[in-house]
Protein backbone atom coordinates (compact mmCIF):
# COMPACT_ATOMS: atom_id res chain seq x y z
CA UNK A 1 0.00 0.00 0.00
CA UNK A 2 1.43 3.35 -0.96
CA UNK A 3 0.32 6.48 0.86
CA UNK A 4 1.33 9.80 -0.64
CA UNK A 5 1.18 13.00 1.43
CA UNK A 6 2.75 16.42 1.18
CA UNK A 7 6.25 16.75 2.59
CA UNK A 8 5.05 19.02 5.37
CA UNK A 9 2.73 16.30 6.61
CA UNK A 10 5.50 13.74 6.70
CA UNK A 11 7.96 15.88 8.64
CA UNK A 12 6.77 14.41 11.94
CA UNK A 13 5.78 10.78 11.80
CA UNK A 14 5.51 7.92 14.26
CA UNK A 15 4.98 4.38 13.04
CA UNK A 16 3.29 1.91 15.39
CA UNK A 17 4.22 -1.74 14.89
CA UNK A 18 2.20 -4.33 16.83
CA UNK A 19 4.20 -7.26 18.19
CA UNK A 20 2.43 -9.65 15.84
CA UNK A 21 4.24 -8.09 12.88
CA UNK A 22 7.69 -8.71 14.39
CA UNK A 23 8.49 -5.06 13.74
CA UNK A 24 8.25 -5.51 9.98
CA UNK A 25 6.24 -3.78 7.27
CA UNK A 26 4.52 -6.88 5.93
CA UNK A 27 3.07 -5.24 2.83
CA UNK A 28 6.46 -3.86 1.81
CA UNK A 29 8.11 -7.21 2.46
CA UNK A 30 5.57 -9.12 0.39
CA UNK A 31 5.79 -6.55 -2.42
CA UNK A 32 9.31 -7.83 -3.12
CA UNK A 33 7.91 -11.28 -3.96
CA UNK A 34 5.60 -11.44 -7.02
CA UNK A 35 4.40 -14.90 -6.03
CA UNK A 36 2.65 -13.30 -3.03
CA UNK A 37 1.21 -10.29 -4.86
CA UNK A 38 -2.35 -11.61 -4.78
CA UNK A 39 -2.17 -12.34 -1.04
CA UNK A 40 -0.58 -8.95 -0.47
CA UNK A 41 -3.40 -7.33 -2.40
CA UNK A 42 -5.99 -8.72 -0.04
CA UNK A 43 -4.24 -6.96 2.81
CA UNK A 44 -5.14 -3.65 1.16
CA UNK A 45 -8.78 -3.67 2.35
CA UNK A 46 -7.24 -3.38 5.83
CA UNK A 47 -5.56 -0.10 4.87
CA UNK A 48 -7.72 1.90 7.27
CA UNK A 49 -6.55 -0.25 10.15
CA UNK A 50 -2.94 0.08 9.00
CA UNK A 51 -3.24 3.84 8.53
CA UNK A 52 -4.57 4.10 12.09
CA UNK A 53 -1.09 2.97 13.15
CA UNK A 54 0.66 5.94 11.51
CA UNK A 55 0.64 9.09 13.66
CA UNK A 56 1.03 12.53 12.14
CA UNK A 57 3.26 13.69 14.96
CA UNK A 58 6.68 12.66 16.25
CA UNK A 59 6.73 10.38 19.28
CA UNK A 60 9.88 8.58 20.40
CA UNK A 61 10.39 6.80 23.73
CA UNK A 62 11.46 9.99 25.52
CA UNK A 63 8.54 12.09 24.29
CA UNK A 64 6.02 9.35 25.11
CA UNK A 65 7.14 9.31 28.74
CA UNK A 66 7.19 13.11 29.04
CA UNK A 67 3.75 13.98 27.69
CA UNK A 68 2.41 17.18 29.25
CA UNK A 69 -0.31 16.43 31.81
CA UNK A 70 0.17 12.72 31.07
CA UNK A 71 -2.12 12.56 28.05
CA UNK A 72 -2.14 13.55 24.38
CA UNK A 73 -4.38 13.13 21.35
CA UNK A 74 -2.58 12.36 18.09
CA UNK A 75 -4.06 12.44 14.58
CA UNK A 76 -3.37 9.51 12.24
CA UNK A 77 -3.27 9.05 8.49
CA UNK A 78 -6.69 7.40 8.81
CA UNK A 79 -8.06 10.69 10.14
CA UNK A 80 -6.42 12.69 7.35
CA UNK A 81 -8.00 10.58 4.58
CA UNK A 82 -11.42 12.01 5.38
CA UNK A 83 -12.97 8.54 5.61
CA UNK A 84 -12.79 8.38 9.40
CA UNK A 85 -16.16 9.33 10.94
CA UNK A 86 -15.93 12.00 13.58
CA UNK A 87 -12.73 11.77 15.61
CA UNK A 88 -12.27 8.00 15.16
CA UNK A 89 -8.98 8.62 13.35
CA UNK A 90 -7.30 9.97 16.52
CA UNK A 91 -5.24 7.94 18.98
CA UNK A 92 -5.27 8.70 22.72
CA UNK A 93 -1.84 8.37 24.36
CA UNK A 94 -1.76 8.13 28.17
CA UNK A 95 1.09 7.78 30.66
CA UNK A 96 0.14 4.94 33.04
CA UNK A 97 1.45 3.80 36.41
CA UNK A 98 4.81 2.13 36.45
CA UNK A 99 6.14 4.31 33.60
CA UNK A 100 4.00 2.47 31.07
CA UNK A 101 2.40 4.27 28.13
CA UNK A 102 -1.00 3.23 26.84
CA UNK A 103 -2.54 3.85 23.41
CA UNK A 104 -6.17 3.61 22.35
CA UNK A 105 -8.18 4.76 19.31
CA UNK A 106 -10.45 7.68 20.13
CA UNK A 107 -13.57 5.59 19.51
CA UNK A 108 -12.32 3.10 22.15
CA UNK A 109 -10.61 5.55 24.49
CA UNK A 110 -12.15 4.12 27.66
CA UNK A 111 -9.82 1.15 27.52
CA UNK A 112 -6.09 0.71 27.00
CA UNK A 113 -5.83 -1.16 23.72
CA UNK A 114 -2.04 -1.43 23.61
CA UNK A 115 1.06 -0.34 25.47
CA UNK A 116 4.42 0.95 24.34
CA UNK A 117 7.01 -1.85 24.16
CA UNK A 118 10.20 -0.30 22.79
CA UNK A 119 11.67 2.05 20.24
CA UNK A 120 12.74 0.42 16.99
CA UNK A 121 14.30 3.38 15.22
CA UNK A 122 14.34 7.14 15.69
CA UNK A 123 15.52 10.08 13.60
CA UNK A 124 14.60 12.93 15.99
CA UNK A 125 11.63 14.99 14.87
CA UNK A 126 11.49 13.29 11.45
CA UNK A 127 10.82 9.60 11.88
CA UNK A 128 10.12 7.33 14.83
CA UNK A 129 9.29 3.64 14.67
CA UNK A 130 8.01 2.14 17.90
CA UNK A 131 6.65 -1.26 18.85
CA UNK A 132 3.34 -1.63 20.67
CA UNK A 133 1.88 -4.67 22.35
CA UNK A 134 -1.20 -5.17 20.17
CA UNK A 135 -3.10 -3.96 17.14
CA UNK A 136 -5.21 -0.85 17.82
CA UNK A 137 -8.87 -1.89 17.42
CA UNK A 138 -11.32 0.48 15.79
CA UNK A 139 -14.84 -0.34 14.59
CA UNK A 140 -14.65 2.61 12.20
CA UNK A 141 -11.34 1.52 10.67
CA UNK A 142 -12.43 -2.09 10.44
CA UNK A 143 -15.71 -1.29 8.69
CA UNK A 144 -15.78 -2.58 5.09
CA UNK A 145 -15.22 -0.03 2.37
CA UNK A 146 -18.29 0.92 0.33
CA UNK A 147 -18.84 -1.21 -2.75
CA UNK A 148 -17.47 0.32 -5.94
CA UNK A 149 -19.88 1.50 -8.59
CA UNK A 150 -20.73 -1.03 -11.24
CA UNK A 151 -18.50 -0.87 -14.31
CA UNK A 152 -19.32 -2.72 -17.51
CA UNK A 153 -15.86 -4.06 -18.30
CA UNK A 154 -16.44 -5.13 -21.90
CA UNK A 155 -18.15 -1.83 -22.72
CA UNK A 156 -15.24 0.11 -21.23
CA UNK A 157 -12.78 -1.97 -23.26
CA UNK A 158 -14.72 -1.48 -26.48
CA UNK A 159 -15.02 2.26 -25.98
CA UNK A 160 -11.27 2.50 -25.42
CA UNK A 161 -10.11 1.00 -28.70
CA UNK A 162 -9.99 -2.63 -27.53
CA UNK A 163 -13.09 -4.01 -29.26
CA UNK A 164 -11.37 -7.15 -30.57
CA UNK A 165 -9.98 -8.01 -27.14
CA UNK A 166 -13.38 -7.26 -25.55
CA UNK A 167 -15.11 -9.59 -28.03
CA UNK A 168 -12.61 -12.38 -27.34
CA UNK A 169 -13.14 -11.92 -23.62
CA UNK A 170 -16.93 -11.97 -23.98
CA UNK A 171 -16.66 -15.25 -25.93
CA UNK A 172 -14.61 -16.86 -23.16
CA UNK A 173 -16.91 -17.08 -20.15
CA UNK A 174 -14.25 -18.49 -17.80
CA UNK A 175 -11.84 -15.66 -18.49
CA UNK A 176 -14.61 -13.06 -18.39
CA UNK A 177 -15.72 -14.28 -14.96
CA UNK A 178 -12.12 -14.12 -13.73
CA UNK A 179 -11.85 -10.48 -14.80
CA UNK A 180 -15.24 -9.52 -13.38
CA UNK A 181 -14.54 -11.35 -10.13
CA UNK A 182 -11.49 -9.16 -9.49
CA UNK A 183 -12.99 -5.75 -10.28
CA UNK A 184 -14.31 -5.13 -6.78
CA UNK A 185 -11.07 -6.06 -5.00
CA UNK A 186 -8.81 -4.34 -7.54
CA UNK A 187 -7.94 -4.97 -11.19
CA UNK A 188 -5.53 -3.60 -13.77
CA UNK A 189 -6.18 -4.55 -17.39
CA UNK A 190 -3.67 -4.30 -20.23
CA UNK A 191 -5.76 -4.51 -23.39
CA UNK A 192 -4.08 -4.77 -26.81
CA UNK A 193 -5.34 -2.22 -29.34
CA UNK A 194 -7.56 -3.48 -32.14
CA UNK A 195 -4.76 -3.52 -34.72
CA UNK A 196 -2.45 -5.55 -32.49
CA UNK A 197 -5.19 -7.98 -31.46
CA UNK A 198 -6.34 -8.54 -35.06
CA UNK A 199 -2.80 -9.44 -36.08
CA UNK A 200 -2.58 -11.97 -33.26
CA UNK A 201 -6.00 -13.59 -33.82
CA UNK A 202 -4.75 -16.42 -36.10
CA UNK A 203 -2.36 -17.57 -33.38
CA UNK A 204 -5.00 -17.04 -30.70
CA UNK A 205 -7.47 -19.26 -32.55
CA UNK A 206 -4.88 -22.06 -32.75
CA UNK A 207 -4.59 -22.26 -28.98
CA UNK A 208 -6.46 -24.82 -26.89
CA UNK A 209 -9.44 -23.68 -24.85
CA UNK A 210 -7.22 -23.54 -21.76
CA UNK A 211 -4.56 -21.65 -23.69
CA UNK A 212 -7.07 -19.04 -24.88
CA UNK A 213 -8.28 -18.49 -21.33
CA UNK A 214 -4.70 -18.16 -20.05
CA UNK A 215 -3.75 -15.68 -22.78
CA UNK A 216 -6.72 -13.45 -22.00
CA UNK A 217 -6.12 -13.62 -18.24
CA UNK A 218 -2.43 -12.86 -18.87
CA UNK A 219 -3.56 -9.32 -19.71
CA UNK A 220 -4.85 -8.59 -16.20
CA UNK A 221 -3.24 -8.02 -12.79
CA UNK A 222 -5.24 -8.79 -9.61
CA UNK A 223 -4.40 -5.38 -8.13
CA UNK A 224 -5.39 -1.83 -8.93
CA UNK A 225 -2.56 0.34 -10.28
CA UNK A 226 -2.79 3.85 -11.64
CA UNK A 227 -0.37 4.97 -14.35
CA UNK A 228 1.72 6.81 -11.77
CA UNK A 229 1.68 3.71 -9.60
CA UNK A 230 2.98 1.60 -12.47
CA UNK A 231 5.78 4.09 -13.03
CA UNK A 232 6.89 3.82 -9.41
CA UNK A 233 6.47 0.07 -8.91
CA UNK A 234 8.79 -1.41 -11.53
CA UNK A 235 9.42 -5.13 -11.38
CA UNK A 236 7.87 -8.55 -11.83
CA UNK A 237 4.16 -9.02 -11.18
CA UNK A 238 1.65 -11.83 -11.21
CA UNK A 239 -1.28 -11.89 -13.60
CA UNK A 240 -4.77 -13.37 -13.48
CA UNK A 241 -3.30 -16.39 -15.30
CA UNK A 242 -0.77 -17.10 -12.53
CA UNK A 243 -1.55 -20.42 -10.90
CA UNK A 244 1.06 -22.07 -8.71
CA UNK A 245 3.85 -23.43 -10.88
CA UNK A 246 2.28 -21.74 -13.91
CA UNK A 247 3.89 -18.39 -13.31
CA UNK A 248 2.56 -16.38 -16.26
CA UNK A 249 4.33 -13.32 -14.83
CA UNK A 250 5.05 -9.99 -16.49
CA UNK A 251 7.55 -7.22 -15.81
CA UNK A 252 6.41 -3.62 -15.60
CA UNK A 253 9.10 -1.06 -16.28
CA UNK A 254 9.14 2.66 -16.95
CA UNK A 255 11.30 4.25 -19.64
CA UNK A 256 11.12 7.97 -18.99
CA UNK A 257 7.45 8.87 -19.28
CA UNK A 258 6.66 5.62 -21.08
CA UNK A 259 5.60 2.46 -19.25
CA UNK A 260 6.35 -0.91 -20.80
CA UNK A 261 5.00 -4.36 -20.02
CA UNK A 262 7.52 -7.09 -20.79
CA UNK A 263 7.26 -10.82 -21.25
CA UNK A 264 10.14 -13.15 -22.16
CA UNK A 265 8.99 -12.78 -25.77
CA UNK A 266 7.67 -9.25 -26.37
CA UNK A 267 7.84 -5.76 -24.91
CA UNK A 268 4.61 -3.80 -25.19
CA UNK A 269 4.12 -0.12 -24.45
CA UNK A 270 1.15 1.57 -22.80
CA UNK A 271 -0.20 3.97 -25.42
CA UNK A 272 -3.40 5.16 -23.76
CA UNK A 273 -5.32 5.18 -20.49
CA UNK A 274 -8.75 3.73 -21.25
CA UNK A 275 -10.21 3.88 -17.74
CA UNK A 276 -8.79 4.72 -14.34
CA UNK A 277 -10.95 4.88 -11.26
CA UNK A 278 -10.07 2.89 -8.17
CA UNK A 279 -10.51 -0.12 -8.03
CA UNK A 280 -10.27 -0.55 -11.85
CA UNK A 281 -7.75 0.69 -14.38
CA UNK A 282 -7.51 -0.19 -18.07
CA UNK A 283 -4.52 0.64 -20.26
CA UNK A 284 -4.19 0.08 -24.01
CA UNK A 285 -1.05 -1.65 -25.30
CA UNK A 286 0.54 -1.53 -28.73
CA UNK A 287 1.18 -5.29 -28.71
CA UNK A 288 -0.38 -8.52 -27.49
CA UNK A 289 1.42 -9.97 -24.47
CA UNK A 290 2.80 -13.40 -25.34
CA UNK A 291 3.64 -15.66 -22.37
CA UNK A 292 6.51 -18.10 -22.75
CA UNK A 293 4.30 -20.77 -21.20
CA UNK A 294 2.19 -20.76 -24.38
CA UNK A 295 4.70 -19.71 -27.03
CA UNK A 296 7.94 -21.50 -26.22
CA UNK A 297 8.95 -21.56 -29.89
CA UNK A 298 9.09 -17.75 -29.88
CA UNK A 299 11.72 -17.60 -27.17
CA UNK A 300 15.06 -16.25 -28.31
CA UNK A 301 17.38 -19.16 -29.22
CA UNK A 302 20.21 -20.02 -26.87
CA UNK A 303 23.44 -18.39 -28.12
CA UNK A 304 25.73 -20.80 -29.97
CA UNK A 305 28.97 -21.79 -28.21
CA UNK A 306 31.99 -19.66 -29.07
CA UNK A 307 34.09 -21.03 -31.96
CA UNK A 308 37.09 -21.48 -29.67
CA UNK A 309 35.20 -23.65 -27.18
CA UNK A 310 33.45 -25.48 -29.98
CA UNK A 311 36.81 -26.32 -31.55
CA UNK A 312 38.21 -27.30 -28.18
CA UNK A 313 35.46 -29.88 -27.60
CA UNK A 314 35.11 -31.23 -31.11
CA UNK A 315 38.50 -30.83 -32.73
CA UNK A 316 39.20 -33.67 -35.09
CA UNK A 317 42.62 -34.93 -35.94
CA UNK A 318 43.47 -34.37 -39.62
CA UNK A 319 43.88 -37.34 -41.87
CA UNK A 320 47.39 -38.78 -41.65
CA UNK A 321 49.82 -38.07 -44.43
CA UNK A 322 50.23 -40.73 -47.06
CA UNK A 323 53.71 -41.16 -45.64
CA UNK A 324 52.28 -42.35 -42.30
CA UNK A 325 51.26 -45.96 -42.11
CA UNK A 326 48.92 -45.26 -39.20
CA UNK A 327 48.07 -42.30 -36.93
CA UNK A 328 49.62 -42.15 -33.44
CA UNK A 329 47.65 -43.90 -30.74
CA UNK A 330 45.44 -41.46 -28.83
CA UNK A 331 46.68 -40.45 -25.39
CA UNK A 332 44.56 -40.76 -22.27
CA UNK A 333 43.53 -37.47 -20.65
CA UNK A 334 43.95 -36.78 -16.97
CA UNK A 335 40.50 -38.21 -16.21
CA UNK A 336 40.88 -41.29 -18.31
CA UNK A 337 39.17 -39.73 -21.33
CA UNK A 338 40.79 -39.72 -24.67
CA UNK A 339 42.22 -36.26 -25.26
CA UNK A 340 41.44 -34.57 -28.56
CA UNK A 341 44.49 -33.95 -30.58
CA UNK A 342 45.85 -32.31 -33.69
CA UNK A 343 48.46 -34.06 -35.79
CA UNK A 344 51.18 -32.30 -37.74
CA UNK A 345 51.07 -33.16 -41.44
CA UNK A 346 54.74 -34.10 -41.37
CA UNK A 347 54.13 -36.86 -38.83
CA UNK A 348 55.64 -34.92 -35.88
CA UNK A 349 54.64 -35.19 -32.24
CA UNK A 350 50.94 -34.71 -31.56
CA UNK A 351 49.70 -31.26 -30.43
CA UNK A 352 47.00 -31.46 -27.77
CA UNK A 353 44.15 -28.97 -27.87
CA UNK A 354 43.40 -27.66 -24.36
CA UNK A 355 39.97 -27.46 -22.79
CA UNK A 356 38.65 -24.25 -21.19
CA UNK A 357 36.24 -24.40 -18.23
CA UNK A 358 34.25 -21.23 -17.48
CA UNK A 359 32.68 -20.85 -14.04
CA UNK A 360 29.81 -18.36 -13.62
CA UNK A 361 29.58 -17.13 -10.07
CA UNK A 362 26.38 -15.56 -8.65
CA UNK A 363 26.23 -13.33 -5.62
CA UNK A 364 23.25 -12.81 -3.30
CA UNK A 365 22.48 -9.35 -1.96
CA UNK A 366 20.67 -9.21 1.33
CA UNK A 367 18.80 -5.98 1.74
CA UNK A 368 18.10 -4.97 5.27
Amino acid sequence: MQLHYAAATLISLALLLPSTTNAQNITRTLAKHPEFSTFNHYLTPSKNVLSLHVLLDYFDAKKLHQITNGTALAATIFQSTGTAPGSSGFVQITVLKGSKVGLSPQDAANTTAATFVKSIEAAPYNLSVIQISAVLPSPAAEAPAPAPSEVNLTSALSAGGCKVFAAALADNKEAEETFKGNVESGLTVFCPGDGAMKSAMPRFKNLTAEGKQSLLEYHGMPVYESLSGLRSSNGAANTLATDGAKRFSITVQNDGNDVTVKTPIVTAKIVATVFDKDPLSIFQLDKVLLPSELFKSDLAPTPAPSPALEEGHHAKAPKPSSRDESPPAPADGPDGDVADQDQHSDGGAPRFVGFGVIFSLGSALLQL
